[in-house]
C-alpha cells in the first residue's frame, strides 16, 4: 500500500508542480495589473480644482502621502511580479527538456541502461569453443598430410596457424583480464568483447580453408584411400600402446611414485580410444560399401579423431620415461652448478639479509637432495631438478649452462604435460585450465622457463579439477546401452563428440562443428 501511494504521489507531482507554477505567475500578474491600474487611471483624469492650500491643512496632505506610498509600493511588486514569472517560465521549460533530452547532458537527470557488454562466461565459452575447434582441425590436419604430402595440404597449415594466432591473441587478452589489466570496468568489458570476437575471427579462418579441405579428401566420392590411412595408423598406434604399457610398468620400480603419476591411467585411456576407433573405422567401411558416402565419411572422421588422441596419451607416456631418463643424467652436473652459482651469493650472504636467507634455503635443498640420491630409494628426477633450480632461483642469465638447461627441461615437460591432459579431456575443461596453458606456451616461447613451468603445473591442476568437478560430460540417452559405441563415454570426454549426440555428429575442424551431419 505504501508504495503504491508513493508511485502515486510521483506521478501527480509533475501536473501538480506545473499547475502551482502556472497559478503563482497569474496571481503575480493580477496583482501587478490590480496595483498600477489605479495609478494609470489617475493621472489620465482631468486635473480637480484645488480650494485649500496644500500646505494649510493637514487632511489635505494625507491622500498625498498615501498616493506616493502607493507609487512606491508598485515597482517593487512589479519587480517580484516579473521575477516569479520569468523563474516559473524557466521552469518549466526545464522540466520540460529534462523530460524530452535525449543528449548525454540529460543523463543525469534520465540516465540511459547501461549496456552491460559482452558477459564474462560468453567470453569463457568462446575460449572453449574456439579452442577444441583449432585442435580438432589440428589433428584432422595430419591424416591428408600423409597421404597426400605437405605441399599438398599448405595453405590450410596456414589457415591454421593463422587460427592458432588469433586464438593466442584471445588467450593472452584473456590471461591480462584475469590479472586484473586493465582496471576500468568500460575497458574491461571491451576486453571481453576483444576475445569474443579474436575466437570468432580464429574460427572464420577454419571456414575460409573448410570448402578447399573437402575437396582436397574428397571424402564424398569415396573414404577407401583415407581409411586405409587411418588404418595403418591405427595398427601401429596398437603395437605402440602395448610397448608404451611396458614402460609404464616399469617406471614406479626405478623412479619414485610422483615422477609417472602424469600419465597414470594413459595406457587404459589409450585403449579405450582405440577401441572407439575400431567400431568407427569399421562402421565407416561398411557405409563405403554399401553406397553411402557421407555417412562413411562421418565415421570416419570420428575414428580418426579417436586415433588422434589414442597417439596424443601413449605419446605422453613414451615421453615421460624419455624426460626422466634425460633429468637423470643431468642431476650431477646441476648440483655443479648449483654450487658455482651459490659462491658468489656466499661472499655476500655475511652481511646478513635476504642473501643469507637465500643461501641458508637452497643449501638446505641441495643437501636434502644429496640424502634423497644417496638413499638408495627410488626418486623423481625431474622433481629434483626442479627443487634445485628453484632453489638456486636466479635470472636465467645469470645460472650456469646447466641449470638453464635444466630448468628448459622441466618446463618443456610440464608444459607438455597439461598439454597432452586438456587434449584428451577437453570435453570436461573449461577456459581458466586452458588460459594459463596457453600463457605456459607463450612464456616457454619467450625463454621465460620458470614462469612457463609455474603457469603449466597450475594449468594441470585446473584441468584435473575441471574434470573431478564437472565429470565425464557423457549422459546416456534413453535408449540401451549396447545401442552406444564402445568407448563412447572416452570419446565425449575427449571433446571428439558431444555428449547430446554422440552417435550421429562427428569432431569440429576445417569442416565444422560437432553435431554437423556433413563431411
Amino acid at each position: 500500500m505504501t508504495s503504491s501511494k508513493l508511485r502515486g504521489r510521483s506521478r501527480r507531482a509533475g501536473p501538480q508542480v506545473s499547475a502551482r507554477v502556472v497559478l503563482a505567475v497569474l496571481g503575480g500578474t493580477t496583482g501587478f495589473v490590480w496595483l498600477v491600474l489605479p495609478g494609470m487611471t489617475t493621472r489620465t483624469d482631468a486635473p480637480v480644482a484645488i480650494t485649500t492650500p496644500a500646505a494649510s491643512s493637514p487632511a489635505a496632505a494625507a491622500p498625498t502621502e498615501d498616493g506616493a506610498s502607493t507609487a512606491d509600493l508598485v515597482l517593487p511588486l512589479v519587480a517580484v511580479g516579473a521575477a516569479g514569472a520569468l523563474a516559473g517560465y524557466g521552469y518549466v521549460r526545464r522540466v520540460r527538456r529534462a523530460r524530452t533530452r535525449t543528449t548525454p547532458g540529460g543523463a543525469a537527470l534520465s540516465p540511459p541502461p547501461v549496456d552491460p557488454g559482452v558477459p564474462d562466461d560468453r567470453a569463457r565459452a568462446a575460449l572453449v569453443a574456439a579452442d577444441d575447434r583449432v585442435r580438432a582441425a589440428r589433428d584432422e590436419l595430419g591424416f591428408p598430410r600423409e597421404l597426400f604430402g605437405a605441399d599438398a595440404v599448405a595453405p590450410f597449415t596456414g589457415a591454421l596457424g593463422e587460427a592458432e594466432r588469433e586464438l593466442a591473441a584471445a588467450f593472452r587478452m584473456r590471461q591480462r583480464y584475469d590479472d586484473g589489466v586493465p582496471q576500468d570496468p568500460a575497458a574491461r568489458r571491451q576486453a571481453l568483447a576483444g576475445i569474443v570476437g579474436r575466437c570468432a575471427e580464429a574460427e572464420r579462418r577454419l571456414d575460409v580453408a573448410a570448402d578447399g579441405f573437402r575437396r582436397l579428401r574428397g571424402l564424398e566420392q569415396g573414404v577407401g584411400a583415407a581409411l586405409g590411412v587411418a588404418e595403418a595408423r591405427f595398427r601401429e598406434l596398437t603395437g605402440r600402446t602395448a610397448a608404451a604399457e611396458a614402460v609404464l610398468g616399469e617406471l614406479p620400480e626405478r623412479y619414485a611414485a610422483t615422477a609417472s603419476a602424469s600419465v597414470t591411467g594413459y595406457v587404459e585411456q589409450a585403449k579405450d580410444r582405440l577401441v572407439f576407433a575400431t567400431v568407427r573405422l569399421n562402421q565407416a567401411r561398411q557405409a563405403d560399401d554399401a553406397g553411402h558416402p557421407e555417412e562413411a565419411a562421418r565415421q570416419l572422421r570420428t575414428a580418426e579423431g579417436a586415433v588422434a588422441q589414442a597417439a596424443v596419451l601413449v605419446e605422453a607416456v613414451e615421453r615421460i620415461a624419455g624426460e626422466l631418463r634425460e633429468a637423470a643424467g643431468l642431476i650431477p652436473a646441476v648440483l655443479t652448478g648449483a654450487e658455482t652459482a651459490l659462491a658468489p651469493l656466499r661472499d655476500t650472504a655475511g652481511t646478513g639479509g635476504e642473501a643469507l636467507a637465500h643461501v641458508l634455503h637452497a643449501d638446505s635443498v641441495l643437501s636434502s637432495v644429496r640424502q634423497e640420491l644417496t638413499s638408495g630409494r627410488p626418486y623423481d628426477p625431474v622433481g629434483v631438478l626442479r627443487r634445485v633450480v628453484r632453489a638456486i632461483a636466479a635470472p636465467e642469465a645469470a645460472r650456469a649452462a646447466v641449470l638453464t638447461a635444466a630448468a628448459r627441461l622441466t618446463a618443456r615437460g610440464s608444459t607438455a604435460a597439461a598439454a597432452g591432459f586438456v587434449a584428451t579431456h577437453r570435453g570436461a575443461v573449461g577456459a581458466e585450465a586452458r588460459t594459463r596453458l596457453a600463457e605456459a606456451h607463450r612464456l616457454l616461447t619467450a625463454g621465460d622457463s620458470a614462469g612457463a613451468d609455474a603457469l603449466a603445473l597450475e594449468a594441470r591442476a585446473l584441468a584435473e579439477q575441471d574434470v573431478r568437478v564437472r565429470g565425464n560430460p557423457y549422459t546416456a540417452a534413453p535408449v540401451p546401452a549396447a545401442a552406444h559405441t564402445a568407448g563412447t563415454a572416452g570419446a565425449v570426454l575427449g571433446g571428439i563428440v558431444p555428449a547430446q549426440d554422440p552417435e550421429n555428429a562427428h569432431p569440429a575442424g576445417f569442416t565444422g562443428r560437432p553435431g554437423a551431419s556433413g563431411a
